[in-house]
């Protein structure tokens, strides 16, 4: 074996400093203009720069430039328009934006930032060279390989690997190195995110339906199977739960708690059956409602608002599909139908739904028997009036038995199918502008591009990131796959501040779809969005669009 030297990265601000002698903005003779234009292009720079001068100087409280001299201004205004954004999270976003230029910089910075390296085991021939950051090894593999002797590190490239190949870091499916005992592969299985670890319950494999819970350490990326034990049916009633094998359900983290909710099975109840799983007592135990149980069902998507959990549609046991709506009280476990004015979806199943700022409900796609859709709905849980509002940039094409999870604003959906082939593309819609973009493509029969995967949201080193587990495309899979979404897609827009509407019509009945915004990005301060828009030479101002709250 031989020995690769990794660095174990700086700490913060440490990080920022050398990221910014880097890009050229320590003051030394690196530091023009010039220099820095050179690295990037103008969108970039005028970020960077703005951010550093945020994370450097505070608010930018300098008068500003003659309107003759539009370079100055440009930069003055990008600076301007961060408002009071904090030096720490201007410092964060700089060197999240120099790595999605330069992915490559702190190594070739090596020879002016001096810290603790840690020594990696490699083959002699391509292999995975883990970056080692805080102590802890992230999966943002490198293919590296020896040549006379000496390790030379491959070119980054926006692949997916089911191996482990030259991958980029942000915005692509990476196969992080996993390890411990795989589940059995499957698809329509649950997945529910507790605190570092994502567990997975159920699903279908070949034909059969499962009841196995595993669970897979977001850290070590190590997978574990949870021996479940049979509890009490309920304080009422203390006769032992039969952990039922189930597909199509969905797994919902309460409480520390796992709450399976639907799904199809053998012998299919009357009602849905509400199961919740204590990770302390490692029991499983059913959950006693009141009010009228919706009719047993899979497929269905079901929304955490509030202490709610917001049931809709799906397919009972004879196959019929079902468009209609139900509210599970977790406090009181009561059950209520929801008759929702407006006109609904049309009944479905294998759709993704989303709750955005805690009073939206939003169903994507999904399919009947014969169709698949692409169609967008939005639920007021406020008036309970459903709406079709008009979408735009990229709308995805149709599908069902796609995965979606939010971050922030952001809705990602990853997977899905429409009777011919699966969908390539991992999409995203800011539920602000109800826009949507393409965040990257796959190619090839790979387990992103399969029905009935799941997604969940995880942490690793402090960032957001999306796990995706299983799904069938011809076969079915066990993989892991991770993205990273990006920062600069959040933040190369920012700056027009608009105050948020009082209602919501305007943009539910938008159909304006032409904008220079590139994407949006929610700063949660008083009330308003901020919006960054880049204002420099080559540009006018972008017009704002409207926004949900």
């Amino acid at each position: 074996m031989a020995m690769a030297r990794a660095s174990s990265g700086l700490q913060y601000p440490e990080r920022f400093y050398a990221a910014a002698s880097y890009a050229g903005f320590d003051g030394s003779p690196r530091s023009s203009s010039k220099a820095v234009r050179s690295k990037f292009n103008s969108e970039s720079a005028l970020i960077l720069y703005a951010l550093y001068q945020q994370a450097t100087v505070g608010p930018c409280n300098t008068p500003e430039p003659s309107a003759w001299n539009a370079i100055e201004k440009s930069k003055w205004s990008s600076w301007k328009k961060l408002a009071d954004m904090a030096s720490t999270e201007a410092m964060r976003l700089f060197v999240k934006i120099l790595e999605e230029e330069d992915p490559g910089w702190y190594s070739r910075a090596s020879n002016f930032v001096s810290d603790p390296v840690v020594d990696v085991q490699m083959n002699q021939s391509s292999n995975v060279h883990p970056v080692v950051e805080n102590g802890n090894s992230f999966p943002e593999t490198k293919t590296i390989s020896t040549e006379n002797g000496s390790i030379v590190e491959a070119q980054d490239k926006d692949v997916v690997s089911e191996g482990f190949g030259s991958i980029g870091v942000y915005d692509q499916w990476i196969a992080p190195p996993i390890s411990g005992h795989r589940p059995k592969s499957r698809y329509e299985h649950g997945a529910a995110v507790i605190q570092d670890k994502m567990y997975i319950y159920g699903g279908n494999h070949n034909g059969r339906y499962l009841n196995d819970l595993h669970a897979l350490d977001l850290r070590s990326w190590s997978w574990s199977k949870i021996e479940a034990k049979a509890g009490a049916e309920s304080l009422e009633s203390p006769s032992p739960v039969t952990v039922t094998a189930r597909a199509g359900h969905s797994l919902i983290s309460w409480e520390n708690q796992l709450i399976s909710i639907a799904g199809h099975t053998k012998d299919p109840s009357d009602s849905i059956e509400v199961k919740a799983f204590d990770l302390q007592t490692c029991t499983w135990s059913f959950l006693k409602t009141y009010g009228k149980p919706p009719a047993s069902r899979g497929g269905q998507s079901v929304s955490l608002v509030g202490g709610g959990l917001v049931i809709f549609g799906g397919q009972d046991a004879k196959r019929t599909l079902l468009n209609d709506l139900h509210i599970l009280d977790l406090e009181t476990m009561t059950w209520d139908e929801i008759d929702a004015i407006g006109v609904p979806p049309s009944p479905r199943s294998d759709h993704t739904a989303a709750v955005h700022a805690d009073r939206y409900l939003l169903i994507f796609g999904g399919g009947s028997h014969a169709t698949c859709y692409n169609d967008l709905h939005v639920l007021d849980l406020q008036t309970m009036e459903w709406s079709r509002p008009t979408q735009q940039g990229e709308i995805p094409t149709a599908r069902a038995g796609h995965a979606g999870v939010t971050v922030g604003e952001n809705w990602f959906i990853v997977g899905g199918g429409d009777n011919k082939s699966g969908a390539s593309e991992t999409v995203v819609l800011n539920m602000s502008t109800l826009v949507w973009s393409v965040v990257t493509t796959v190619e090839g029969r790979i387990p992103v591009a399969s029905e009935g995967l799941s997604l969940a949201v995880g942490s690793y080193n402090g960032e957001d990131v999306l796990v995706s587990f299983g799904g069938y495309n011809g076969r079915y899979n066990n993989e892991v796959n991770v993205l990273k979404p990006s920062h600069k897609s959040t933040l190369q827009s920012k700056m027009i501040e608009t105050p948020v509407p009082d209602s919501v019509s305007a943009v539910l009945n938008a159909t304006n779809g032409t904008r220079d915004v590139e994407s949006e990005f929610e700063a949660g301060q008083e009330g308003k969005i901020r919006e960054i828009v880049m204002d420099n030479v080559e540009k006018q101002e972008a017009r704002v669009p409207m926004n949900i709250l």
